[in-house]
């Protein structure tokens, strides 16, 4: 089974966020395979369903950024995942607006989302899939910054991100980790 977690925040204040990156990814993954995101479990919005042949669970954590460890954390408890089949999707700073890559394992890099669900899970081996927001102008405030939508010139390649993070989920569980870095983290 794989668990793919979309980290953003809940409620209409950040819905178009680039914090919420990961949200838009999932949400673009559930329309395409068809999935029903309307269940509600682990402190989270859930769906079931198959992604590529493989049993799948799409889950959107409702614990606001800074707690999303505690949804991930309880999904793992009660299914058969592991920290190893966990796959999440969430906004990067420190890549190009637009960009893609697929990693497994590593730090939080100042990532309140990603630091929890390690302090949670003891452990940062879980596959990462990073879309790029670009950083801010010199002077501005990550923090206002990330909570901020996407400028209409930007939407474009912010909507790309989301429609190639869903491919490299999809890549993962079709094809396995090593191929879909191979795809997806190319220069």
């Amino acid at each position: 089974m794989k668990i793919v977690i979309g980290l953003g925040n809940p409620g209409r204040k950040y819905e178009r966020t680039r914090h919420n990156a990961g949200f838009l990814a999932i949400d673009e993954l559930a329309r395409r395979l068809r999935f029903d995101l309307s269940g509600e479990k682990y402190h989270a919005v859930v769906a079931r369903g198959r992604i590529d042949g493989v049993e799948s669970m799409l889950i959107k954590p409702q614990t606001f950024m800074n707690e999303s460890g505690r949804s991930v954390a309880a999904a793992l408890r009660y299914t058969t995942a592991e920290v190893a089949d966990l796959i999440v999707v969430h906004d990067e700073l420190d890549l190009p607006l637009g960009t893609v890559r697929v990693k497994t394992g590593g730090g939080h890099g100042g990532h309140n989302g990603l630091r929890s669900i390690i302090d949670h899970l003891g452990s940062p081996e879980f596959i990462r899939v990073r879309i790029g927001i670009g950083r801010p102008e010199p002077g501005r405030d990550p923090a206002e910054y990330v909570l901020s939508p996407f400028l209409p010139e930007e939407q474009p390649a912010a909507a790309g991100a989301m429609t190639k993070a869903a491919d490299a989920v999809q890549a993962i569980a079709r094809d396995g980790l090593t191929k879909a870095m191979n795809a997806f983290n190319k220069k």
